[in-house]
């Protein structure tokens, strides 16, 4: 066995029960923003969630991501600040009608919630020239929104629920948690114990948006590629389906 053989590890499927938990994880996550609890979360449990999110891909291995934990009212606070100067802009944006109904939602739970993190991005961690980014200079960007899912996946399976907040003025943001000029804040979330969840995302049960059936997402060979016929879109209409169900793996699969 060469080198290279020694470094690789097995990659066979989960089984059935694991692999169900992996896309319960997926489909059931939700973006939490009126039921979090006060009761405080443990180091234990926010060190793994951190931890798996730590361990998100990234390009060139750059690890672009840090992680500011905010636990204290005062800064909070000044973050609720923050959002609710963004909000009333972000209202006057939108058209009579769906103003008000933007208006009646709840879109953050920075005081309630025990645990508000940000996540930010350092494009110079890797140095001037990353392996990979050198054609993209956004994918700093992209990998630390992949830590941000791993952490959101993590969180879900411990039981806690998260909200991603991004009604800000970016700048001033950066300016009340000290976060360098150079350096962007990426997410900014809510974690906590819930009261529960919603058994879809909130804003479709709320009628602001439906999901889209993935199959009208999907082309072949290219942006053009249409193909109706094609048996993966009758794969995904089944999916679909039994997600629905809450048969996350597929019906009568082992």
């Amino acid at each position: 066995m060469d080198t290279l053989d020694a470094d690789l590890a097995q990659a066979a499927p989960f089984d059935r029960a694991d692999r169900n938990a992996v896309y319960r994880a997926i489909f059931t996550r939700r973006d939490v923003r009126g039921q979090f609890k006060p009761d405080p979360v443990p180091d234990d449990v926010l060190s793994r969630v951190l931890t798996a999110a730590h361990h998100a891909p990234s390009v060139g291995f750059m690890q672009p991501w840090s992680f500011i934990v905010l636990r204290g009212a005062e800064t909070r606070a000044r973050v609720h600040a923050l959002f609710l100067k963004a909000n009333a802009e972000a209202a006057a944006m939108f058209p009579a009608g769906a103003d008000s109904q933007y208006r009646a939602l709840k879109l953050e739970g920075i005081r309630e919630a025990p645990v508000n993190l940000c996540i930010t991005c350092d494009p110079d961690r890797a140095g001037p020239v990353v392996l990979g980014r050198t054609h993209d200079k956004a994918m700093d960007a992209y990998s630390t929104v992949c830590a941000v899912q791993n952490l959101w996946l993590a969180a879900r399976a411990e039981g806690l629920g998260v909200g991603w907040v991004s009604i800000f003025d970016r700048d001033e943001l950066r300016e009340v948690l000290g976060i360098p000029a150079h350096v962007t804040p990426v997410a900014y979330l809510c974690l906590g114990w819930t009261s529960g969840v919603y058994r879809k995302p909130e804003l479709e049960l709320k009628g602001w948006r439906k999901r889209l059936p993935v199959g009208d997402l999907v082309r072949f060979e290219g942006w053009a590629g249409e193909e109706r016929d094609n048996p993966l879109l009758e794969q995904l209409r089944r999916d679909a389906a039994a997600v629905e169900v809450g048969d996350f793996v597929g019906a009568g699969r082992t």
